[in-house]
């Protein structure tokens, strides 16, 4: 799901820490703990304010309350910290790639390129059906990209100022980018997950996307019907004059569809397995480029001179990169969609993430993943119970170890043998690690996918969890089709 690639320094190759000491009820203090406390926080006291710093220290405090768990169980404190800096290290691509995104938005931003997507767009997009545009435009990239993230870092963010200025909430939008990105992103073979999930469960590649298929392909479909019925009711009072607004972007920006051959490079850049890191750097030099030649204006302003020189069109470009950037039209709505935290904007969601990785890896050093995962495999009595404690596996592990790879390798590896020793074929494994835990890593806000699509798209995670339809139907979908014995594939008999 990320925008990187699987490498041996990865989750994938990591060992799962097992401590024989450690029993379920101590391994559930720490969750339990940062659960109440992050419920208290959010809910009594901080509310959406709650990610500008008090929720990255709580999970701080939740991983003090699993390193007691762990000293009391002979953990020592260097072993805890060597797993924290391997949590770590494994994010470093996508901490540099939240960077890189920031900048991105900085030089899109004032080179014309989202004003433009936006200008644009709404002249194509109805009300009615723009939801259901938002999930088909975006899980056509997402599939050709292979990156929920490259999608949402560019035509999301376009999409959600489109909804904006629609009257759509951005919470609906987001939704609707995220279950088209998702479902995309699945589908995919140039996907990280889509290959990671059948490499843990011992299937193949492209069987995998076959048989995962049948359920995915109904989800998005009841997915699109429910975004269909919100949009035949949405209340826009009539088709929304925006007549005003074309008119305040037009007359802040030089508007071109040329300008998109900006974010169309970038997309081929992806399909052609670029590096991401690479790619999105281009995208964000050829912004900057673009910007010097069809925004002077923007550039004079932002550097604060009438004249453009060398000088000025640096200073401009570092400050849309770097810092805090807002481009003033006649519209006060777009002007609060005109604006870009660029590198600096994306620090709170690194600052989760770390803190986020420190939980988790606190949590691996004392084998409570390891116990938890045991546990659930332990009350699978029946196929359907076998499903059931995989997805559970799957929810629990994006919550306790923050990051989908590990949702993904964990569950893989300790359910195989199960999966066999049922006469199952490995695909219902991978199928059921991508439908639980690809999908809800999106769903959890100290997630790595959670922080980074809410930093990235300007939504908290409580503001589009409902409306990320496919994401949480997944794991339904999938259990469904176990209940009822519908599409479980037996190991041939040899």
């Amino acid at each position: 799901m990320k925008s990187q690639n699987i490498t041996p320094n990865e989750p994938a190759d990591n060992a799962i820490i097992e401590n024989k000491e450690l029993n379920i009820w101590e391994a559930l203090i720490p969750v339990v703990a940062l659960v109440a406390m992050l419920f208290y926080n959010v809910f009594y006291v901080f509310g959406d304010d709650a990610l500008s710093g008090s929720n990255q220290f709580i999970l701080i405090l939740g991983a003090a309350v699993a390193a007691i768990v762990g000293f009391y169980n002979k953990v020592s404190y260097k072993k805890m910290l060597e797993e924290v800096a391997e949590n770590v290290k494994s994010t470093t691509g996508a901490l540099l790639i939240l960077l890189m995104v920031g900048a991105l938005a900085g030089t899109w931003l004032i080179s014309g390129v989202i004003p433009s997507m936006i200008y644009y767009g709404l002249q194509i997009l109805n009300p009615t059906f723009f939801l259901v545009a938002s999930v088909i435009i975006c899980s056509i990239i997402s599939i050709a990209t292979g990156s929920s993230w490259t999608t949402s870092a560019t035509v999301g963010i376009a999409l959600i100022g489109i909804g904006n200025t629609l009257g759509i909430s951005p919470g609906m939008t987001a939704g609707a980018v995220l279950s088209g990105g998702y479902f995309g992103d699945k589908m995919s073979p140039l996907s990280d997950t889509t290959n990671l999930a059948p490499a843990m469960a011992g299937s193949e590649l492209f069987d995998h996307i076959k048989y995962m298929a049948l359920t995915t392909v109904p989800t998005i479909i009841i997915t699109l019907i429910i975004f269909l019925i919100i949009g035949l009711n949405i209340d826009t009072n009539g088709t929304p004059d925006i007549s005003d607004k074309l008119q305040a972007i037009d007359g802040a920006f030089n508007i071109s569809p040329w300008l998109f051959s900006v974010p169309v490079l970038v997309i081929i850049l992806i399909v052609k397995k670029t590096p991401p890191l690479i790619a999105l750097l281009i995208g964000t030099l050829l912004g900057a480029i673009a910007a010097v030649i069809a925004q002077p204006q923007i550039i004079m302003a932002i550097a604060e001179t009438n004249t453009l020189s060398f000088e000025a069109a640096y200073k401009g470009v570092m400050k849309a990169i770097t810092v805090d950037t807002a481009v003033v039209t006649t519209s006060l709505e777009l002007n609060d969609l005109f604006t870009s935290g660029g590198m600096s904007g994306m620090l709170g969601t690194i600052w989760l993430i770390v803190c986020a990785m420190v939980f988790g890896g606190v949590m691996d050093a004392i084998g409570a993943l390891s116990r938890i995962s045991k546990a659930l495999l332990s009350l699978a009595t029946n196929t359907f119970g076998l499903f059931a404690s995989t997805v559970a596996s799957c929810l629990a592990l994006n919550v306790t170890a923050s990051d989908q790879y590990l949702a993904l390798v964990i569950p893989g590896k300790m359910f195989k043998k199960a999966y066999k020793d049922r006469g199952l074929a490995p695909e219902n494994l991978s199928r059921t690690l991508e439908d639980s835990g690809t999908v809800t890593s999106v769903l959890v806000p100290w997630n790595t996918c959670g922080a980074y699509q809410s930093g990235v798209l300007g939504v908290s995670v409580a503001d589009y969890f409902i409306f990320a339809f496919f994401n949480w139907i997944s794991p339904f979908m999938t259990l469904l089709f176990a209940a009822f014995s519908i599409k479980i594939k037996q190991l041939k008999k040899s």
